[in-house]
């Protein structure tokens, strides 16, 4: 039994969740920010409905790079790139993957259902429905969006500006710019995610046709993109702080830069590597993390204080 729920937390990429739960973290805190308004049981709801959501996704994505062989083809996989590779390896079928994601697609609708019967309007509908939509057809027939050149731009949105949005509206019922440019960090850090984990599939993505903005624009021209927009993601928070769209406190974030500089580094030192990168990729996956919760933090510091 324990290696079945071993196996399956593998295929849903559970240790990946936090680039769904930080954004719910995020709109929820600038929700108490703002409004004074938070409840415990509406949080908890949306969360449980975006990591159905994100689980849905990436058995999704599992089954259609497999079908479309970049997985496959991807002799050289990390912890970070090539797919869970439980189809790859006989641990789950591929039909399997597929009905287990609409399992979880279902799951997901259900509770974005009930939250937007409870709040005012169709707003929840209508930002569940974007995201599913977006989130089913990254990798599924007939869109692939994840294979057209703006999948990391889509991934940065609906995990940005979004999903944080959607938390906010939940706790508050209201729309508001605050939650969309407070997003805007960790939508770009989860871009540079996806952005640098593509750097190790170049050569199946390739193959395979799978146009990600890494096989676009070659690793070398890719890896530049990576750092500019590594340091505008430190250059948004800084200006927001000066405009006052953020409370000064979000300052708190640059602590994370020596980890920045370290993951530049490696990453202009290894981007070719496929496992010497892997130092760079983890790093961002804790960019994201770090800065995320402290933004947060912030947030909640400020309100209280």
């Amino acid at each position: 039994m324990m290696n079945i729920l071993k196996i399956w937390l593998r295929a849903i990429r559970a240790p990946f969740f936090t680039a769904v739960i930080i954004p719910v973290i995020l709109g929820t805190s600038i929700a108490l920010h703002s409004r004074g308004q938070f409840n415990l049981f509406l949080f908890c709801l949306t969360l449980a409905g975006v990591v159905f959501a994100n689980a849905g996704t990436n058995l999704t994505n599992d089954y259609y790079d497999h079908r479309g062989r970049s997985d496959p083809l991807n002799k050289n996989p990390t912890p970070f790139s090539g797919g869970s590779r439980v189809i790859q390896n006989g641990l789950i079928s591929a039909e399997r993957v597929l009905r287990a994601a609409l399992v979880f697609f279902v799951l997901a609708i259900s509770i974005g259902l009930y939250l937007n019967h409870i709040c005012y309007g169709n707003i929840i509908l209508i930002l569940a429905f974007l995201g599913g939509f977006l989130g089913f057809f990254y990798t599924a027939d007939p869109l692939r969006i994840g294979y057209r050149g703006i999948g990391e731009l889509v991934v940065g949105f609906e995990l940005g500006p979004l999903l944080v949005l959607g938390s906010y509206y939940v706790q508050t019922q209201n729309l508001s710019w605050e939650p969309v440019w407070g997003s805007i960090p960790v939508g770009l850090l989860i871009a540079l995610v996806l952005y640098l984990n593509e750097f190790p599939d170049y050569e199946p993505d390739k193959k395979v046709g799978k146009k990600t903005l890494v096989v676009i624009l070659g690793k070398k021209r890719a890896l530049n993109y990576y750092c500019l927009f590594l340091g505008l993601t430190y250059v948004w928070i800084i200006f927001g702080v000066l405009l006052r769209i953020f409370p000064f406190l979000v300052l708190i974030t640059l602590f994370t830069l020596p980890l920045s500089f370290k993951a530049i580094a490696t990453a202009r030192k290894n981007f070719d590597k496929i496992y010497s990168l892997i130092p760079a990729n983890a790093a961002t996956v804790i960019l994201h993390l770090s800065v995320g919760l402290l933004l947060s933090g912030a947030y909640l510091l400020d309100t209280f204080l």
